[in-house]
């Protein structure tokens, strides 16, 4: 996620890829939109911001399908901001849908999980940090 997460409910905030070999993914979009990119340290592998040229913004994430990442499909995952993350999970599973990814940290900046809605549709849902 982006150095500054939006809380409000319902807002998408921000978008990422989950690929066995994210260092090709990477340098595909690298070259086919454009995007700069930069590092994120996972502990022993390295993850990639995707940055908006010029402004060096980051927009979007490609990361390897390990560590906390593990499992997750290979589908560019939105993120949508919820009020309360635990209630959103139980109204998901009594809707039909599924958790596919249960409640985890990312930084000191969100917690969130990742749904598939009762098609099969797969998002994370996340609650910003407080304070």
């Amino acid at each position: 996620m982006s150095e500054e997460i939006r809380s409000d409910v319902g807002a998408l905030g921000w978008i990422d890829l989950t690929v066995p070999d994210a260092q090709a993914v990477r340098d595909f979009y690298q070259e086919v939109v454009g995007w700069e990119t930069g590092g994120l340290d996972m502990g022993g592998y390295e993850d990639y911001f995707m940055k908006e040229p010029g402004s060096g913004r980051n927009v979007a994430g490609v990361c390897h399908a390990r560590g906390v990442n593990a499992g997750l499909p290979p589908v560019w995952m939105v993120y949508v901001a919820v009020a309360d993350l635990e209630r959103s999970l139980e109204r998901c599973r009594s809707l039909g849908g599924r958790v596919l990814a249960d409640p985890k940290p990312f930084g000191d900046m969100a917690r969130y999980a990742v749904i598939a809605d009762p098609a099969g549709a797969v998002m994370a849902i996340y609650v910003a940090a407080r304070g």
